[in-house]
């Protein structure tokens, strides 16, 4: 990807993100009256999968802008740690299984603006 493939990923990244929001919103809430605390770990994975995607995002363009390896390695650590922290609280305080709904939630915008990605970044030479 070039700077010039900057506006197509800018606009891309805020419609995966706007797309999972309200995706895993309409199932959060239909899984409230069954599973109440799968509803929450859903909704707080797909949170902060959507801001761990936006960082992804911003952290490549430093890195195209600034060529500095070890500043993009060291914010991808700290991201994961992070993310891991808010994933381990979920299921030390709840359910063991309330990993699965958050990881779920976590990747879905990765999976997705990879999807999207893929779509509209193939036909290029």
């Amino acid at each position: 990807m070039s700077r010039s493939d900057m506006p197509t990923a800018y606009r891309l990244t805020w419609s995966v993100a706007g797309r999972c929001i309200l995706i895993a919103g309409v199932v959060a809430i239909a899984l409230i009256p069954w599973a109440w605390y799968a509803s929450l770990a859903l909704a707080v994975g797909v949170t902060c999968g959507v801001g761990n995607m936006l960082a992804i995002m911003r952290g490549s363009e430093r890195l195209l802008e600034t060529r500095n390896r070890a500043f993009f390695g060291l914010s991808s650590l700290l991201r994961l740690a992070a993310f891991s922290i808010v994933a381990a609280a979920l299921a030390v305080r709840g359910p063991w299984w309330a990993l699965g709904p958050f990881l779920a939630g976590f990747f879905l915008p990765l999976a997705t603006y990879a999807l999207g990605a893929w779509r509209v970044f193939r036909t290029k030479p």
